[in-house]
C-alpha cells in the first residue's frame, strides 16, 4: 500500500457532519491608493536553522550530505544557490525598515518594537505533533540500496490565558528531533590506490592512517566514476525552542509587552568520511520590553529595550585526522575546514523609540535606535594545519598524495581569543501623503552610519572607524487609474548593507600576536622546516583599509495592479531592478610573479613574491558590483468555487563582478571569488551571479471541498499544492591546480583554462547520462606557467533546472465550540524529481564533467496531528 493511499485513508477515517471552520480571510484594502495590503512573506524566506525546510515557498528538502556551517550568511548563500532567488516587487519602501536584498526576496528587517496582539483573556491553545519517517521516503537518484532508517519528530504547544485584570500571557514551546542516516556520494580511493608509494616508513605510517579515514567499502557507483561510493552515516539534529509573552494593558491608551524567545540546537554531524564535519551547538536568546502609548487620537509612541545573544560552537569530531587534508577535488577531503574549532558569542543591547503622528493628509513617523554590540570568542585560522595535494610535478593529485608530495602547507599559530565592541545606530523619518483621492505619495530618509569595532583588550588594531555619511532616501507613489483600470505603483530607495564584524575581525590573524604562514612543496613530515616562526617573521596579513565603505543598493520598481472583469481575479505586471555598489571583495596581493633566472615552479613561489616581508597580502576592498533586472507577471484568483490560485512568472538577470549582496570577504566566501590575477579583477570576474536564473515560475493552488461532497469522506477537505520551476544556476570550469602545466603558479587558486571550442559555451549540463558529452575535456586547454590567465569566463555553463511539487491534504474535525482536531499530510518533492548539482568542473579531476550529486532529497512525507482548544 502506498504512502499516499495510507494518508488518504487516515483522512477519510475521520467523520464529521459539522461544517469545518474556515480560516479568516486576509484583510483586503478598501482603497488601493491609501491602504497597501500587508506584504507577503518573501517566497524565499529568511534562512532557517539547520534541518528545516520552507515547503510553503516550494522548497524541496535539501540533500543533507552537503554540510553547512550555520555561520554568518552561509545558510542563506546555500539556499540562494540551491533554490535561487525570488524577484520581489516591494510596493512601498519605509525608512523604518531595511530592505537591503529585498529585491531578491530576502525578508525585511523591521523595527525593534513588538506588535500588539488581541486577546479576550480566555484560555485557549493548541498541541501538535509532526512526524516524518524514512519508510515513506523514496530513494534519491544516486542512492545504492534501500533507504536507511531516519525519523523527524516535532512536538509543540501554544497556550494563551489571562493572568489578572487587563493582562494576558502567551507561551510556546517545541522540540524537534531529527535523527537517522544521511545518504551521500563521495569519491574514495580505489582498492589499488590504498597503498603508500613513499619509501620512507615514517611517511607511510601517516598516509596509511589517513587512508583509514575513508570508508573501507569499495566504490559501488562505478557507473558514475571509478572512485564513486554511495554510503550512509548517522546524524542527529535536536532543536528546542521556547517563547513567552506577557501583555499588560493600562486602560485603553497604554500597553506594556515583554517577550522572550530561546533556541538551542545541537548537531551531531554525519561523517561519510571520519571527522569531515564539525559538531555544532547553536544557542540564542531574544528578549524585548515594549511600551506603547496613545498620546492623543492622532499620536502613538513606542519605546522598546531589547537584548539578543547568540552563541555558535563548532568542534572537530573525535575521529578527525587532525589537519585538513585536500587531494585536489579527486577524493573526499579529510578533516573539517580550517576555521574549526570556533567559539563565537555575540551580544547586542538595543534601545529604540518611534513616534507616529497623523496630521490631515499626512501620516508622519519618526524614530531612532541605538545598540551596543559585543563580539567575543575564539576563531582560528589554519591552527590545525592544512595539507594540499594537487596535480603537480608531472603527476595527478592522488599519486602525489600516495607519495607524500605536498603542493602547499598552511599553518596558523598564536592566540585567537578576542573581544570586539561596536556602537550601532540609525534614525529615520517617513511620511505618507494622500494628495488626493487618486494619488498617494510616500517619502522618507534613513540615516545609518556604519561604525568600526575595537578590541576591548587592545590586542588587535583595526584601522576602520566609521562610514558616517550613509543617508538613505526613499520615494514612492500609488495612483489609482480611472475607469477601474487598477493601481499603478512606483518606488525607489537607497538601501545600505553593513560592515560586518566578521569582516573586520580578520585582523585578529595579523602579526605580532598571530602568525599565518604558507609553505610550498614542503617536506611531508616537517612542513615548516624552512619557515621562520616568531615575532617579526614573514606572515600572511589581512589588511582592512581605514576608508572601507558600506555596500549600498539603488532599488526601484514599477508595477500595474489590474482587477480583471467579472471578478475573474487580479493581474499584476511589473519591473524590479537594483544596482549595488561597493560590495566586499578580498584581493590577494603579493602573488608570485615570473622572475628571470628563477624557475616557475611551486617550490619557488615564496622566492618570487614582490614583497619578501609577507606571504599573501589579503586586502579587503569595496571592489565588487552587482546588477539585477527582472520583469514579473502575477495572476491571483482569491476564491472561486473553493479554488484559490496564485501563479507568478519572472524573467531575471543577475550579474556581479566577484561578490554578491551576501558577501563578507571571509573564509570560503573570499576563496570562491578569487580572480586569476591581482589586477583587472572586475573584468576577470564579471559574469552571471552564482544564483542567476533567467526563467522562474511559482504556482500555488488550494481547493477546499464543501459539505456537498459527502459526510466523513471528502467533506471539508483542504488540498494545497505548490509547484516551482526554474532554470539552472551557472557554474565555472577551473583548472584545478596552480601548479605548472595547469595554472599560473602564483600561489592563488581560481585559474581557468582556455576555451578551445567556443560552441559549447552556455550549455546546460542537466543529466548524468549526457554530462560528459556536453562538457568534453577536449574543449579546454590548460594555460602555460608564464600565462597570466585563461580566456574562459566566469559562470559560462549552467546546471539543470528545478522542478519541484509539494502537496498537502488537511482535514479538521470540530469537537465542540472552539475545539477541533486536524490531521495534515504533506509530501515534499511528490514527483521525486532530482535537482542535479554542478558537474565536476575541475579539469585536474579524473571525474571532470560527471554529475555525482543532487541538491535535493528524494520524496518524503510528513504527518501532523493538531489539537485546538
Amino acid at each position: 500500500m502506498s504512502a499516499l493511499t495510507i494518508a488518504f485513508l487516515l483522512f477519510t477515517a475521520i467523520g464529521d457532519d459539522k461544517k469545518a471552520e474556515e480560516p479568516p480571510a486576509p484583510r483586503q484594502s478598501t482603497d488601493p491608493v491609501t491602504q497597501i495590503p500587508e506584504e507577503k512573506k518573501a517566497e524565499s524566506a529568511a534562512a532557517p536553522v539547520l534541518g528545516k525546510t520552507n515547503t510553503q515557498s516550494g522548497e524541496a528538502r535539501r540533500n543533507e550530505n552537503i554540510f553547512i556551517n550555520a555561520l554568518d550568511n552561509n545558510v542563506q548563500k546555500e539556499l540562494n544557490i540551491r533554490t535561487g532567488v525570488t524577484a520581489t516587487i516591494i510596493p512601498e519602501f519605509t525608512s523604518s525598515s531595511r530592505f537591503y536584498g529585498g529585491e531578491y526576496g530576502v525578508a525585511t528587517s523591521g523595527p525593534l518594537h513588538v506588535s500588539a496582539t488581541k486577546s479576550t483573556g480566555d484560555p485557549h491553545g493548541q498541541l501538535y505533533w509532526t512526524h516524518g519517517n524514512s519508510i515513506f521516503s523514496a530513494r534519491s537518484f544516486f542512492q545504492a540500496g534501500s533507504v536507511k532508517p531516519a525519523r523527524d519528530n516535532l512536538v509543540g504547544a501554544r497556550f494563551t490565558a489571562g493572568l489578572w485584570k487587563n493582562a494576558f500571557a502567551t507561551m510556546e514551546a517545541s522540540e524537534s528531533l531529527t535523527g537517522g542516516y544521511v545518504n551521500g556520494n563521495i569519491l574514495v580511493p580505489r582498492a589499488d590506490e590504498r597503498t603508500c608509494l613513499n619509501p620512507d616508513p615514517r611517511v607511510c605510517a601517516v598516509i596509511n592512517r589517513w587512508f583509514k579515514a575513508w570508508p573501507a567499502e569499495a566504490p559501488n557507483r562505478t557507473d558514475i566514476d571509478p572512485r564513486a561510493l554511495n554510503t550512509n552515516a548517522p546524524q542527529s539534529i535536536n532543536t528546542d525552542t521556547t517563547a513567552a509573552r506577557v501583555d499588560q494593558l493600562f486602560g485603553t491608551k497604554h500597553r506594556l509587552t515583554m517577550r522572550h524567545a530561546w533556541l538551542n540546537q545541537t548537531v551531531d554531524a554525519f561523517q561519510l568520511v571520519a571527522g569531515q564535519n564539525p559538531d555544532t551547538t547553536t544557542k540564542s536568546h531574544d528578549a524585548r520590553a515594549n511600551f506603547s502609548s496613545t498620546l492623543s487620537p492622532r499620536t502613538l509612541l513606542d519605546m522598546t529595550a531589547g537584548f539578543t545573544r547568540a552563541r555558535s560552537l563548532l568542534v572537530p569530531e573525535a575521529n578527525a585526522v587532525g589537519p585538513q587534508v585536500q587531494i585536489g577535488t579527486s577524493l573526499e577531503r579529510l578533516g573539517p575546514g580550517s576555521s574549526v574549532p570556533l567559539d563565537r558569542v555575540q551580544n547586542r543591547y538595543r534601545l529604540a523609540a518611534r513616534l507616529n503622528r497623523q496630521e490631515g493628509k499626512h501620516n508622519w513617523t519618526v524614530g531612532y535606535e541605538m545598540a551596543r554590540l559585543q563580539f567575543n570568542g575564539s576563531e582560528v585560522s589554519s591552527n590545525r594545519g592544512n595539507y594540499y595535494f594537487r596535480a603537480n610535478f608531472g603527476r595527478d593529485a592522488i599519486t602525489n598524495f600516495r607519495l607524500g608530495e605536498v603542493d602547499r602547507y598552511s599553518f596558523g599559530v598564536g592566540g585567537t581569543v578576542r573581544g570586539f565592541r561596536r556602537w550601532e545606530q540609525h534614525a529615520f523619518v517617513q511620511d505618507s501623503w494622500r494628495v488626493g483621492h487618486q494619488l498617494t505619495l510616500t517619502y522618507g530618509l534613513r540615516y545609518q552610519p556604519s561604525q568600526g569595532i575595537r578590541e576591548v583588550n587592545h590586542l588587535t588594531e583595526i584601522p576602520y572607524h566609521c562610514d558616517c555619511n550613509n543617508f538613505a532616501p526613499n520615494f514612492g507613489f500609488a495612483w489609482r487609474a480611472p475607469n477601474r483600470l487598477g493601481v499603478i505603483r512606483g518606488a525607489y530607495s537607497l538601501q545600505y548593507g553593513e560592515v560586518f564584524p566578521a569582516t573586520l575581525q580578520q585582523t585578529r590573524w595579523d602579526p605580532p600576536l598571530f602568525q599565518k604562514v604558507d609553505a610550498h612543496n614542503p617536506d611531508f613530515l616537517d612542513p615548516l622546516r624552512n619557515t621562520v616562526l616568531g615575532p617579526g617573521a614573514r606572515a600572511i596579513v589581512f589588511d582592512v583599509p581605514d576608508n572601507l565603505k558600506t555596500p549600498y543598493s539603488h532599488q526601484y520598481n514599477l508595477s500595474w495592479e489590474l482587477p480583471l472583469p467579472r471578478n475573474a481575479g487580479n493581474l499584476q505586471v511589473g519591473y524590479v531592478g537594483s544596482r549595488t555598489w561597493k560590495l566586499f571583495y578580498m584581493i590577494y596581493q603579493n602573488r608570485a610573479i615570473p622572475v628571470p633566472g628563477i624557475a616557475q615552479t611551486t617550490a619557488t613561489i615564496n622566492d618570487r613574491r614582490p614583497n619578501p616581508r609577507y606571504f599573501d597580502d589579503r586586502v579587503i576592498t569595496n571592489g565588487a558590483r552587482a546588477y539585477f533586472d527582472a520583469s514579473r507577471v502575477t495572476y491571483t484568483r482569491p476564491a472561486w468555487r473553493g479554488i484559490a490560485l496564485d501563479t507568478s512568472y519572472w524573467w531575471s538577470k543577475t550579474i556581479d563582478t566577484g561578490a554578491t549582496y551576501l558577501g563578507l570577504a571571509v573564509g570560503d566566501d573570499a576563496l570562491q571569488g578569487q580572480a586569476q590575477v591581482a589586477n583587472n579583477v572586475t573584468a576577470d570576474l564579471r559574469g552571471p551571479s552564482a544564483f542567476d536564473q533567467r526563467h522562474s515560475s511559482v504556482t500555488r493552488l488550494s481547493y477546499t471541498t464543501g459539505k456537498h461532497m459527502g459526510i466523513g469522506i471528502l467533506a471539508n477537505l483542504r488540498l494545497n499544492a505548490i509547484f516551482v520551476a526554474k532554470t539552472g544556476a551557472p557554474f565555472t570550469v577551473f583548472s584545478g591546480s596552480d601548479g605548472p602545466g595547469f595554472g599560473n603558479v602564483d600561489a592563488v587558486g581560481g585559474d581557468r583554462p582556455n576555451i578551445l571550442d567556443p560552441s559549447i559555451l552556455g550549455r546546460t549540463i542537466k543529466h548524468p547520462d549526457e554530462s560528459r558529452a556536453l562538457l568534453p575535456r577536449s574543449a579546454f586547454g590548460l594555460i602555460n606557467p608564464t600565462d597570466q590567465r585563461g580566456n574562459l569566463g566566469i559562470n559560462t555553463f549552467r546546471r539543470g533546472g528545478i522542478r519541484n511539487l509539494n502537496v498537502s491534504m488537511e482535514r479538521r474535525l470540530n469537537l465542540a465550540r472552539e475545539r477541533g482536531l486536524s490531521l495534515r499530510a504533506e509530501s515534499i518533492n511528490l514527483l521525486n524529481t532530482p535537482q542535479f548539482a554542478d558537474p565536476v568542473s575541475d579539469l585536474s579531476n579524473p571525474a571532470f564533467g560527471m554529475i555525482t550529486n543532487t541538491l535535493n532529497d528524494g520524496r518524503t512525507f510528513k504527518f501532523t496531528l493538531r489539537l485546538e482548544f
